[in-house]
């Protein structure tokens, strides 16, 4: 630590952010969350699922000054991670497609709060891991506005951002928070395939696809199944059909990008096949990772019952002697659909 070091202001904060790669960053004050009853009573109705984590210590997530005491500011930060989604059977939410983006956006975090523990002064730095609620605190920053389906959208890159923040005790400049741009849409309601946008700005994440494939770790409810159609992982359906969407563009972060491979080729049988090796390999800088090989499997056989065909039915045989009693069982469900 070097208290001869001059403390960044805003703007540097900000010259630093686009050096770094950033194609977004807002800065707002470490107040408490104004969702917090909000969150507080989403998280009692159960809405949440099974992301116990999120009910956890609800004062720490709505109050920044519980994670770091003496917080002044909060920076919020972004990259753009659209790109075309590769062809071939099965679709995989645009964000997965390439590295884990938690690893990509903590190496920039790390390095623009480098001249903030230069200067003497403390920073703690989040991608969606700590009890914060970053969405609202990106609207506050002037990101962008969180939109009837809940995502945040920015406007002139649409709702294609992935967001971390750096808390700090440096005093800083704050933005003006940004405007509700909305209006009287609500495409993303319509186009939901489970009906989990129950409401302008309220998600019942135990109906959301991407809850359903990725974070439920059990049985996908039978009623559900069909709902999900080809998305192995993930969901874009909301962000898909935005109107601000118009204005997407490809990432300038390579490691976000799709590997070459990735097009034309036939996903659902490959992956069915694939074993824990190949999977631990093959996953091993990506988002995918975490589902753990049987709950790719689960989800691909899901997909595979909603559009496979008699020509998938020797892969999905086997998998219904998989040693997974998970994957057994929605490979039994999938073969049951496609013969009937």
């Amino acid at each position: 630590m070097n208290a001869l070091v001059a403390a960044p202001d805003s703007v540097a904060i900000k010259a630093r952010a686009r050096e770094l790669g950033f194609d977004v960053c807002g800065i707002t004050s470490a107040d408490p969350a104004r969702h917090a009853d909000f969150f507080r009573q989403w998280s009692a109705d159960g809405k949440a699922g099974e992301m116990q984590w999120l009910a956890r210590n609800p004062d720490r997530r709505t109050d920044p000054q519980a994670v770091l005491p003496g917080a002044r500011s909060i920076i919020v930060a972004g990259l753009n991670y659209w790109q075309p989604q590769p062809e071939g059977r099965g679709r995989v939410a645009r964000y997965a497609l390439g590295d884990d983006y938690h690893h990509i956006l903590l190496e920039k975090l790390a390095a623009l709060a480098a001249a903030i523990t230069e200067a003497g002064e403390q920073s703690k730095v989040y991608v969606d891991t700590g009890p914060i609620l970053e969405k609202p605190l990106a609207e506050r920053a002037g990101i962008g506005w969180q939109g009837k389906s809940t995502m945040l959208i920015h406007p002139k890159l649409g709702p294609w951002l992935l967001i971390g923040e750096i808390l700090t005790t440096l005093e800083l400049e704050a933005d003006p928070p940004a405007r509700d741009h909305c209006g009287s849409c609500s495409r993303c309601i319509s186009a939901c395939p489970t009906g989990a946008i129950t409401a302008p700005y309220q998600l019942d994440a135990r109906r959301c696809i991407a809850y359903l494939t990725i974070e439920l770790k059990g049985s996908i409810p039978e009623e559900l199944r069909p709902l999900i159609g080809d998305r192995v992982y993930g969901c874009d359906e909301c962000l898909d059909v935005c109107p601000w969407n118009r204005f997407a563009q490809t990432t300038r972060e390579a490691r976000f990008l799709a590997p070459p491979e990735e097009s034309g080729r036939d996903r659902l049988r490959d992956l069915l096949e694939i074993t824990p090796a190949e999977f631990k390999r093959r996953f091993a800088n990506s988002p995918i990772l975490r589902v753990k090989r049987r709950g790719l499997l689960r989800n691909v056989c899901v997909v595979l019952g909603n559009i496979g065909t008699a020509e998938d039915l020797p892969a999905l045989e086997k998998a219904a002697r998989e040693e997974e009693p998970l994957v057994r069982e929605h490979a039994e469900w999938a073969i049951r659909r496609i013969k009937g």
